[in-house]
């Protein structure tokens, strides 16, 4: 298996508490490689193929770890105990309300709070059987950014010899709470420039609005006849500046898509990229019922890495998920796991190209 794979290991610097950071990187011999940190599971990059061979980095970061811990907009990161936003940071378990960390304007609570999965550290462990991969665990304690219960995760990254990139999430818990664990890679399958004229594909006949929080309000609308049709493919710029509600609201797309499984929890096919320029093809499936589906919308140009600045719409997120606000809203499935349940989420981020 050495010949088809590698795994590398070097130091990437250390936090502002002086705890050492270190990268790893998984090869394969098609020449695909991801490079992944300890601290917040963090890809910093991901070189794959064009069409001519050609292998660009294909994701948004940072060349050295001190802006992942202070300015980094979740680039790259495992996320949790609860991905997406919890309206005023609050829920009610077993009779009881719990008070979240309130981490986006102070109003509501967003991937996990202000100490999320994104901004710990991890141990790791590495193998090499059919596939590259790097195991990292934590354990959330109880009290932490107000969740109830110990909760003990892992997430294991696996690179494979067809260029799948692949994430399985499995987490214990000693208490019921909610979990909600994601990841939210930037991608830019160009390496260079927006991605308005990326050609996506959602397998998603309707979404959840939102209100002016970006809270969904509940309802699971149909995208027909709207801008959020991606049942065929069509340009994350075509409908973008369109005069629609939903889309002024959050400044483009933010929206959580509800997935057309064939059966829940099962591995379904959620979306599909391609970038002509490149002949770049990203395919994500997903065990999870939703995609939340971002455009980049609050990227100013203020955050730059890699040898250029990230612009509005400079990359776009997929992120897998269980609907947003879910503690709250009685139409969504529930997320709370409860103790001597398995919790397992799995996604695959497939790469290809084509003429």
């Amino acid at each position: 298996m050495s010949e088809l794979f590698n795994i590398t290991q070097a130091p990437f610097g250390r936090l502002q508490d002086g705890r050492s950071v270190e990268l790893y990187t998984l090869h394969n011999n098609q020449g695909m490689s991801v490079s992944i940190i300890t601290y917040g599971g963090i890809v910093t990059s991901l070189f794959c193929p064009d069409r001519e061979g050609q292998s660009d980095d294909v994701v948004l970061g940072f060349d050295s770890l001190a802006p992942y811990e202070t300015d980094s907009p979740y680039f790259g990161a495992l996320i949790g105990r609860v991905g997406n936003r919890i309206a005023k940071g609050r829920f009610s378990l077993g009779g009881k309300q719990y008070q979240l960390a309130l981490n986006e304007n102070g109003v509501n609570h967003l991937h996990g709070g202000e100490r999320g999965f994104d901004k710990v550290l991890w141990q790791a462990e590495t193998r090499i059987t059919d596939a590259a991969e790097l195991r990292l665990r934590y354990t959330s304690v109880a009290g932490d950014q107000g969740y109830p219960g110990n909760l003990t995760v892992e997430a294991v990254y696996r690179l494979s010899a067809d260029n799948c990139l692949s994430l399985d999430f499995y987490a214990t818990t000693d208490a019921p709470t909610p979990v909600n664990l994601t990841q939210h890679s930037y991608f830019n399958l160009a390496g260079k420039g927006d991605v308005l004229g990326h050609q996506l594909t959602l397998n998603a006949k309707r979404y959840t609005p939102i209100d002016q929080q970006l809270i969904p309000t509940g309802e699971l609308a149909p995208v027909a006849g709207t801008a959020f049709d991606f049942c065929t493919a069509k340009t994350i710029g075509r409908d973008i500046a369109t005069d629609d509600a939903q889309l002024t609201l959050a400044g483009g797309y933010d929206h959580n898509f509800v997935i057309e499984q064939s059966a829940p929890a099962t591995l379904t096919l959620a979306a599909q990229v391609y970038e002509p320029t490149s002949g770049r093809v990203l395919t994500l499936h997903t065990s999870e019922p939703g995609v939340q589906f971002y455009s980049g919308n609050f990227l100013d140009g203020s955050l730059q890495g890699k040898g250029r600045q990230f612009t509005q719409r400079s990359g776009f997120c997929l992120e897998p998920q269980h609907f947003p606000d879910a503690p709250n809203q009685a139409n969504f499935a529930d997320i709370t796991l409860h103790p001597g349940e398995p919790y397992r989420s799995s996604l695959r981020f497939r790469f290809s190209s084509k003429a």
